[in-house]
């Protein structure tokens, strides 16, 4: 193994079965502290509303109309509500999922985009939809929780550059030595 710089902290060791991946907070054990469901629905609520608002706004730049600026809440303003209601149910359902089961794993991030994805199916008027979209949104919200909330994977730039350039050659297939027919 190549030398630590002593500066930065030890790195925790990864287990032979995953040798390309740092392990999950998820995995040590810890204690379970429970969430306040209302508490995380308010902020997300509050966060999704004002994410409607500003998609409320371009539908309304983009209609042509004779309402003027109050067309964001008469004429699109359902666009904030139903963001809200999705907020809300993702939040609301993820936080009484892991205190109902006492955990804190993909599971609950799963059950919060099924309820959210239900909403948006309801709001389509269709009941196989809002079971499909419960299904599709189920599954790739709780999917990203699983793969450790990020599209890019690990912070590299965590990881000493030695340690690095060793994963990056372990990654590749290593060239085969040449063999001189010649000489043999």
């Amino acid at each position: 193994m190549t030398s630590r710089n002593p500066l930065l902290p030890p790195l925790p060791s990864t287990s032979s079965s995953r040798p390309f991946f740092l392990p999950s907070p998820l995995e040590h054990a810890h204690t379970f502290h429970a969430h306040s469901a209302l508490n995380a629905a308010s902020k997300v609520t509050l966060q999704s509303a004002g994410v409607g608002l500003l998609v409320s706004a371009v539908q309304n730049a983009l209609e042509k109309h004779d309402k003027g600026a109050m067309g964001i809440v008469t004429r699109t303003g359902g666009t904030i509500a139903f963001f809200a209601a999705m907020g809300f149910s993702f939040s609301y359902t993820q936080a009484a999922v892991a205190n109902l089961r006492a955990t804190d794993d993909a599971l609950n991030s799963a059950a919060g985009g099924c309820a959210a994805g239900f909403i948006a199916g309801v709001r389509a008027r269709s009941l196989p939809m809002a079971f499909g979209a419960c299904a599709a949104m189920g599954t790739m919200i709780g999917t990203f929780s699983a793969a450790g909330n990020a599209l890019t994977g690990t912070d590299r730039l965590s990881i000493p550059r030695p340690e690095r350039e060793e994963r990056r050659k372990a990654f590749f297939k290593q060239p085969k030595p040449v063999v001189d027919e010649a000489a043999a």
